[in-house]
């Protein structure tokens, strides 16, 4: 349950953590201070002066992503090896929704890998991500979820495609009904 928690505040926190916002995690507003409370005992830093993991994204290998937008709109960005085209996105204001963040249980990261070339270099999806895909609005051959797909080398170059639309069920006014 604490990492189901932690993973919805988590980035969010990190982000408000490396810009400076806050000092320690003792002056964080409520939500974030609920989820880490019980973990005091463990020796860890939160201190965004004295956390290096804020610096880490700079000096760590990148590599070269394209997004074209649903405009069209080319979008040149450089991603550490091991994030995923979704934290990519945005962490570079780019609009791909992620509304299940990260957990698989939504198609809204949906992006589509523009050459057969890098498709085949990426790992085989898990069922769990094709079964999600199968939802995913403009499906096509080269389609992933962008929460799947982390970055490493041989993947420098690639051209990811942001669909026109994607199937958001809860905003899109779908409730589902009790069993």
């Amino acid at each position: 349950m604490f990492i189901s928690r932690l993973s919805r505040v988590g980035t969010w926190m990190v982000k408000d953590l490396c810009k400076g916002k806050y000092k320690s995690v003792s002056r964080m507003d409520r939500p974030y201070y609920q989820c880490l409370q019980h973990l005091r005992h463990h020796s860890f830093s939160t201190t965004a002066a004295e956390n290096d993991s804020c610096q880490e994204d700079e000096d760590s290998e990148k590599i070269s992503v394209i997004f074209i937008d649903r405009g069209g709109k080319e979008h040149h960005i450089k991603v550490p090896i091991g994030m995923t085209m979704l934290e990519a996105a945005h962490k570079n204001d780019i609009e791909l929704e992620g509304a299940c963040s990260q957990m698989i249980s939504c198609s809204t990261c949906h992006v589509i890998v523009n050459e057969m070339e890098y498709y085949n270099k990426l790992e085989e999806p898990s069922i769990k991500e094709d079964d999600m895909l199968d939802m995913a609005f403009g499906l096509t051959e080269t389609s992933r979820l962008g929460c799947q797909v982390k970055a490493k080398a041989e993947l420098d170059g690639i051209r990811l495609v942001i669909p026109s639309a994607t199937r958001n069920f809860a905003v899109d006014g779908f409730f589902p009904k009790p069993h």
